[in-house]
């Protein structure tokens, strides 16, 4: 696994290892930073259920303002600040040791970006979407990612337009943040 563009470009990152750990294919992170493409330079960026923090660290790569980091495991926690050492962009990124709910009820923190990329089939995008609303730039963008045999959330409160995009078993939702 790899940064695809930017400061950091072709950077190898560290990633976790087990049976549990699912990292995003390259083909499916090229297809959501073609989604957000015009939209990084200089945004705020959350990486919920960050694992080993590579959409963060893309986003940082291609010109991020900063990067928060949240992973509720000690070992995702050291392999992403890890991969932002490796990356040099560590002075960019928060990194948290959290669940996602305590995170996000404990900052007042606002975003322009935020990846959900939790262990499929769990019902954690649903559960994680309300909670991120509040947070979230008007017309900010919440990018998703699930497998294909999971539903997505068709109307979250807090959130107008979904448009989903399949890549073979997984699908990737983005959201926009409804105005307020």
């Amino acid at each position: 696994m790899r940064v695809i563009t930017g400061t950091a470009r072709g950077a190898k990152l560290v990633t976790l290892e087990g049976t549990d750990v699912r990292p995003t294919t390259g083909r499916v992170k090229e297809a959501m930073f073609s989604i957000i493409q015009f939209e990084i330079e200089g945004r705020r960026v959350l990486d919920l259920f960050a694992g080993s923090g590579q959409l963060g660290i893309e986003a940082l790569s291609r010109g991020a303002r900063s990067a928060t980091f949240v992973d509720q495991s000690a070992k995702a926690i050291d392999v992403v600040k890890q991969n932002l050492l490796h990356t040099k962009l560590s002075e960019k990124a928060t990194v948290l040791k959290s669940d996602y709910a305590t995170c996000l009820a404990g900052t007042q923190a606002v975003y322009d970006i935020a990846f959900l990329d939790p262990p499929y089939s769990k019902g954690l995008i649903d559960a994680a979407l309300p909670l991120i609303a509040p947070h979230m730039a008007p017309n900010g963008a919440v990018i998703c990612e699930a497998a294909a045999k999971d539903s997505l959330p068709q109307e979250p409160e807090g959130f107008g337009h979904l448009r989903v995009y399949r890549y073979g078993l997984t699908v990737v939702g983005v959201y926009r943040c409804a105005e307020r």
